[in-house]
């Protein structure tokens, strides 16, 4: 009896952010909206409301179980907006404008004035998350989980996954996912990992593809080499270079002329994953490797003249992330911080201890010492602090009260100690 042929799937949620805010804000479907910036101002839109609507039809007890019946005149747009805000997501339709994720609200608001802005609202993404995902390991028990809004799924003996090269097992997680939440997704089903994940973005939103070994040639090689998950914009630019554009070019490089330009390990590879060669298994059981909490300030702070409010978000942060590591189970002993200056130069810095860790005073303790490492001097955009090689709680060796540094990533910058010192105290 021949064995099954091997179908791994990649299954994206479409939009996701946006799609769960539209779930409450239905009437805001097929407009274009973006998720980002600070948090949701209700006070100012109950207020609005009232004041339209003096009969007391709106009032703070049912405000948020009315947010379906708000009329859209009324839902704040991204139009004048000066703020330091950035884009999570967007809706299908404010994407037509050119509007993407990692994009500067203002930016957007000059290619969209009339976009409609949503904050944030992790702890519902996360509800949604869990729920579909469950949904998944109910019908498919072996998925890797991939992030938030990414799974991949292997297809090859779950029944129905090898009919019609896993469309039915594909139409049966998209319909069980959208009847249990409203949530739409697409999945792409190919012979191996790396194949599947460029599948899953060729019919969005809510499409299934299926790709085959015998497709390569002419599904996947006229795709541009940065399709290729791991293929970043410095190899990208680099391949266009040597007038490389597609990942059809890229297949008929030799390869020991990719070994030689690329580097013995990243050359074998490309040349690999240019012939949809891959053989990872899905990682069912991966644990994080740190663990983080980072936040960007609507205008540039100093680490003097705004010592009080830099210090209660250092504070906040490094709190944040041992309520992430408790909650989650995990302890760990490199301990640093990130920064991102006005100019957009980011510097990290940090510190392994010999002891593990979940305290939030001691990674407050430890992420400070690191601050004493950077230039202070200069404004911030961006403060963050990450907490790494974790364990399981309690399975590490007893604690020793020592702790000693990791070598400098980059030259040491002139430093401010006292500023240091003022705005994150060490006692």
């Amino acid at each position: 009896m021949a064995l099954p042929i091997r179908r791994i799937a990649h299954l994206d949620m479409d939009a996701f952010y946006a799609s769960c805010e539209l779930l409450r804000y239905p009437q805001l479907k097929g407009l274009p909206v973006v998720i980002g910036g600070g948090r949701r101002k209700e006070d100012d839109l109950l207020g609005k409301l009232q004041a339209a609507y003096p009969d007391g039809e709106w009032n703070a007890e049912t405000f948020a179980e009315r947010l379906d019946l708000i009329p859209v005149d009324f839902c704040p747009r991204i139009e004048g907006y000066t703020g330091r805000g950035v884009i999570t997501t967007a809706t299908y339709a404010a994407r037509q404008f050119g509007i993407g994720s990692a994009m500067g609200l203002m930016k957007a608001a000059k290619l969209c004035p009339q976009a409609i802005l949503l904050p944030v609202d992790f702890e519902r993404y996360r509800h949604y998350s869990r729920t579909f995902k469950s949904i998944i390991l109910d019908i498919a028990p072996v998925m890797q989980d991939r992030g938030v809004d990414e799974v991949y799924i292997d297809f090859t003996d779950v029944p129905g996954g090898q009919r019609e090269g896993g469309r039915v097992l594909a139409r049966l997680i998209q319909k069980s996912i959208f009847d249990a939440t409203g949530l739409t997704c697409s999945i792409g089903v190919a012979p191996n990992k790396l194949i599947a994940k460029m599948a899953s973005e060729f019919n969005k939103p809510n499409g299934i593809s299926i790709v085959h070994e015998a497709d390569l040639q002419t599904l996947i090689w006229p795709l541009a080499c940065r399709k290729i998950n791991g293929v970043g914009p410095k190899a990208d630019e680099k391949l266009k270079g040597f007038g490389i554009q597609t990942i059809g070019d890229l297949a008929e490089r030799e390869p020991h002329w990719l070994v030689e330009n690329f580097g013995k390990s990243y050359g074998a590879w490309l040349h690999e994953a240019s012939w949809g060669r891959d053989d990872r298994p899905l990682e069912t059981d991966s644990e994080p490797v740190s663990m983080s909490r980072e936040t960007t300030f609507e205008r540039d702070l100093h680490a003097v003249r705004d010592r009080a409010e830099l210090s209660a978000v250092f504070t906040r942060l490094c709190e944040q992330v041992a309520a992430d590591l408790q909650r989650k189970g995990y302890e760990g002993k490199t301990i640093g911080i990130k920064l991102r200056y006005d100019n957009f130069q980011a510097v990290t810095r940090d510190q392994t201890l010999t002891e593990y860790t979940a305290d939030a005073k001691q990674i407050r303790l430890i992420a400070g010492q690191s601050l004493k490492r950077v230039d202070l001097s200069r404004r911030l955009r961006l403060l963050g602090v990450r907490v790494g090689s974790l364990v399981k709680a309690g399975t590490a060796q007893p604690p020793i009260a020592a702790y000693s540094e990791t070598p400098d990533q980059d030259p040491p910058q002139v430093n401010d100690h006292e500023q240091a010192e003022l705005l994150f105290p060490l006692d």
